[in-house]
């Protein structure tokens, strides 16, 4: 506002002032620059931003977004283990693929959400055909602690050729191999691999992804829990509209 050029018009005005800040409707100074906030700032300042949990919830995919895919909370019941708590690895450096492949958040998030995406394969090479599952896997970090849990993944990777055992309660998994794999440039840093499994003399091919994007982490893991239950060799490779939606959601 331009002051009035009198001393009188001066005095009332500073006297309006005075009374709107006494009914709470005035500015109140910035102490960083001694000057009056204005409401706009004043109410951008002081919005609450969304917690770490309301976040994921808002970014993670849907099924809109998945092009026909059915996209739901995975059940519990199936479960390798409920916490990273409750997992051994004989390898510790291979931790962190054990949390992946088995829908657990990697380092220490502060928050963490998990879907699971169905439907039918739309990758023309691969062995397993019908219906496959992709998990996403999102969470969300403090500063810094999100490029940390990336590390460790891709140190995992690197360790781990031979593979390893995954423990937790009465479940095991034994994981023959793991090698890197290509996958499409994703958010600041991304990381493919594939891993193998035996189970009952029949070899099962897994594949993972790990994302970032900012102080997020999304992991991707598919598999044809089926074909492992029935005896059939899988290899079911991550689905790319279930990807692509969710790293298209993350930015």
């Amino acid at each position: 506002m331009n002051r009035p050029a009198t001393a009188a018009l001066a005095a009332l005005s500073l006297l309006s002032v005075t009374a709107l800040t006494a009914c709470g409707g005035g500015s109140k100074p910035d102490p960083a620059t001694d000057k009056p906030q204005t409401g706009a700032s004043k109410s951008a300042s002081t919005a609450k931003a969304p917690s770490p949990t309301e976040y994921l919830a808002a970014t993670i995919v849907t099924k809109a977004d998945t092009d026909g895919f059915n996209v739901e909370e995975p059940d519990d019941e199936y479960a390798f283990a409920k916490s990273t708590d409750e997992v051994t690895v004989d390898k510790p450096a291979c931790a962190p693929l054990a949390y992946a492949m088995n829908q657990l958040p990697l380092g220490t998030p502060e928050a963490d959400l998990t879907r699971l995406a169905s439907g039918q394969t739309d990758a023309p090479t691969q062995l397993t055909k019908g219906i496959t599952f992709t998990y996403v896997t999102l969470a969300s970090y403090a500063p810094g602690k999100a490029q940390s849990a990336f590390a460790d993944a891709r140190k995992a990777v690197d360790a781990c050729g031979n593979g390893f055992t995954a423990k937790a309660n009465a479940n095991e998994s034994p994981y023959d191999s793991v090698t890197a794999e290509k996958v499409a440039p994703a958010g600041d840093e991304s990381l493919g691999f594939t891993s193998t499994m035996t189970f009952r003399g029949v070899q099962h091919v897994l594949h993972g992804e790990v994302v970032r994007s900012g102080d997020v982490l999304a992991v991707y893991f598919s598999v044809d829990g089926m074909a492992i239950a029935n005896g059939r060799p899988s290899d079911v490779k991550l689905s790319p509209t279930v990807v692509k939606a969710q790293n298209a959601r993350l930015g």
